[in-house]
């Protein structure tokens, strides 16, 4: 399964990586010079690998991680519809129980979504206790890991919505020190166009910091979107064994 994941999330990153590259070629193909210049740095020497490529390649990656966490926000909320616990009020007895975790057990797939496994647990907490109370401290305790571990699959998103403006900033120091550069040669001020050179180099440096802010500021609301999908998942995935699981124990009952 985790093997599984790995190549999936590399086939992600794959994807957006050429979708990064077509991007740019097409920006470098239809716009115009002054927006060329802004987006994609196209009259730098060192062009194609210029910072504002870069970040259009983080903001793929991004989309990409963020495409992986909404598949696991909606196959979260998919597991509420699999039937795992009778949804009438009659108690559960222990062959009802047994039933269940034999169910979760013997699935092929999605085992390590959070709804079974915290069926399982709780579960299994019961059978060695018979207590509900225990069963439901049980329910609280992995409430509260797996929602740290939806915290963790967001690291990467984090890392990359830090990485974004931190490149535009060294965009912007690299322009400046460029223009200096340029400033810095005696001959070049004798030229009629010293200023608009100085000035045009100044102008891309500033607007690579715009553009990174733009960025991470897209990624940051895509991404508070997603997780509020997967946090809610969370949260239904938890009512759903509170109502139909922990208020149908009863005391007492041990295999």
């Amino acid at each position: 399964m985790k093997q599984a994941k790995l190549i999936r999330r590399i086939f992600v990153y794959l994807i957006a990586f050429v979708a990064a590259i077509v991007l740019i070629g097409i920006m470098r193909v239809t716009l115009g010079p002054q927006l060329q210049e802004i987006l994609l740095d196209a009259d730098a020497n060192f062009w194609p690998f210029t910072i504002q490529n870069i970040m259009w390649v983080a903001l793929f990656f991004g989309f990409g991680e963020l495409f992986l966490r909404w598949g696991a926000a909606t196959d979260e909320e998919s597991q509420l519809k699999r039937k795992y616990l009778p949804t009438d009020n009659r108690k559960l007895d222990m062959d009802t129980i047994e039933k269940i975790r034999t169910g979760i057990i013997n699935r092929k797939y999605g085992k390590e979504a959070f709804l079974p496994r915290m069926i399982q647990r709780t579960l299994d907490q019961f059978k060695v206790s018979g207590k509900s109370d225990q069963a439901i401290s049980v329910l609280n305790s992995s409430l509260e890991l797996y929602m740290h571990e939806i915290d963790l699959r967001y690291s990467m998103l984090r890392y990359l919505t830090w990485l974004i403006p931190s490149l535009g900033f060294i965009g912007t120091v690299m322009g400046i020190m460029f223009a200096l550069q340029y400033a810095g040669v005696a001959d070049n001020a004798a030229n009629d166009d010293f200023l608009y050179q100085v000035t045009a180099r100044l102008g891309v440096a500033f607007t690579t910091t715009l553009l990174a802010l733009i960025m991470s500021a897209f990624l940051v609301l895509i991404q508070s979107i997603v997780q509020s999908k997967e946090e809610r998942a969370l949260n239904e995935a938890g009512q759903y064994c509170l109502d139909n699981l922990i208020l149908k124990l009863e005391d007492g009952v041990t295999s």
